[in-house]
């Protein structure tokens, strides 16, 4: 008797039948799902692959992003075993996925990054001293006025808000971004929100959260998964049995893709589309980029711990994704030798200056620590610490060695001091 004459079940299109038949994967026939991707390793398009619609200007300043990022990250990673920063951490390989998916966006579409993203941001004109501000804590910086630790970014101005410390908190954040951004008529249907994650992230409750959210509403929440191959030391392989993070988007009703993401033509096409089914049909989607974490995990990590020397030097020899883009360039006359010996010399210099002078200005006003933690009035609590500091300040201020930091602040605490005096 042929299957469909059996009918559905009641309240379902789930047809009946009568063959036992269990299923453990996405794609028919148990095969893995297939990784889209536009240029081969050494930068030529692959046979089928259709360019995404990109010009020479464009593509000149997605790749100039991309080369500007291993620049940062090595000054403030050498910064940081310096002790002049408490904490860093880089992009390395990831360059692709972030400057792709940076190009797809809206300027203002809403951006909940995790600790890699500061790519970004640059995309959208942050700056090299906002960038050094920040990382410094010094008085220019407005991300958090020197409260939060290196790298935790954030602007009201670039639609990026501030990078939490605890893993994948910003994922539920985002589906209720997105369903604020449904419930704006001057918004609705023209922005969407925009997580990214590692793949260790989505191991946490909060993923599941954050695409349950996001699906049941639904609300326009892009979800972009970086595997880079590592949760810290834990390897992709050890961290999920299934085929992956992308194998977890139809379980949620999600339209669902897997890009390389070291190629950043891919990374491009793969937003926008992404984007556009997200804002046209106000719903989630999910990307998981396919890339690979060069360097350490942060400068509290010792990668060699858990990979060998020789696996990540092949990696950033055979699938650099700088490498194959600045390849495409060349071939279609777009980029030579003299404009990348140009470009590197002038960002280095440009980046070198930006630290300089983010390292001569002094820290905010001691004060400003207590500021901005919460709204409307001022709590006890914060009162009480307030004044817990003061009478510290005048018992140990200019006796106790570690009170010398106070030089380094705006006013050196006087202003704390003053108040109420």
């Amino acid at each position: 008797m042929p299957e469909q004459s059996l009918g559905n079940l009641p309240t379902s299109q789930s047809p009946i039948t009568p063959k036992l038949q269990f299923f453990n994967a996405v794609m028919a026939n148990g095969k893995q799902i297939p990784t889209y991707r536009v240029l081969d390793g050494s930068g030529q398009l692959l046979e089928g692959a259709e360019l995404p619609e990109i010009d020479e200007a464009l593509a000149q300043r997605m790749y100039k992003n991309m080369v500007q990022l291993p620049i940062i990250d090595n000054l403030l990673y050498n910064v940081q075993r310096q002790g002049k920063i408490s904490f860093y951490m880089t992009a390395h390989g990831e360059e692709a996925t972030l400057i792709g998916s940076a190009a797809a966006l809206a300027p203002d579409d809403e951006v909940l990054g995790q600790y890699r993203e500061m790519g970004v941001l640059l995309w959208r004109g942050f700056g090299y001293d906002a960038v050094m501000a920040q990382c410094l804590g010094n008085c220019e910086d407005t991300c958090s006025k020197g409260k939060q630790m290196p790298v935790h970014f954030g602007s009201p101005k670039f639609h990026f808000h501030t990078i939490s410390s605890p893993l994948a908190t910003q994922i539920p954040q985002a589906a209720g971004v997105g369903f604020a951004l449904k419930r704006d008529p001057a918004r609705r249907g023209r922005n969407c929100a925009v997580v990214y994650f590692g793949e260790g992230a989505a191991s946490e409750g909060d993923f599941h959260a954050g695409m349950q959210l996001a699906s049941t509403i639904p609300t326009p929440t892009l979800f972009i998964a970086r595997n880079n191959g590592f949760a810290i030391s834990t390897p992709s392989h050890e961290q999920y049995h299934g085929d992956g993070i992308a194998a977890r988007g139809p379980g949620y009703g999600m339209y669902t893709l897997r890009v390389d993401g070291n190629d950043v033509l891919a990374v491009l096409s793969a937003v926008r589309e992404g984007r556009r089914l997200c804002v046209e049909g106000g719903q989630g989607v999910l990307i998981e980029a396919m890339t690979y974490r060069v360097g350490h995990h942060s400068t509290s990590d010792d990668s060699f711990a858990y990979r060998s020397r020789e696996e990540v030097e092949d990696r950033k020899r055979i699938d650099n994704p700088i490498t194959r883009f600045r390849a495409f360039l060349e071939s279609q006359g777009w980029w030579n030798a003299q404009e990348e010996e140009e470009c590197k010399d002038r960002m280095k210099k440009e980046i070198m200056q930006a630290f300089k002078r983010g390292e001569s200005l002094p820290r905010h006003e001691l004060n400003e620590m207590f500021s901005d933690v919460y709204g409307g009035e001022e709590p006890w609590n914060i009162t009480e610490q307030r004044e817990e500091l003061k009478r510290l300040l005048k018992k140990y201020g200019n006796t106790w060695e570690p009170w010398k930091e106070l030089k380094k602040h705006k006013t050196e605490g006087k202003e704390l001091l003053q108040e109420g005096s």
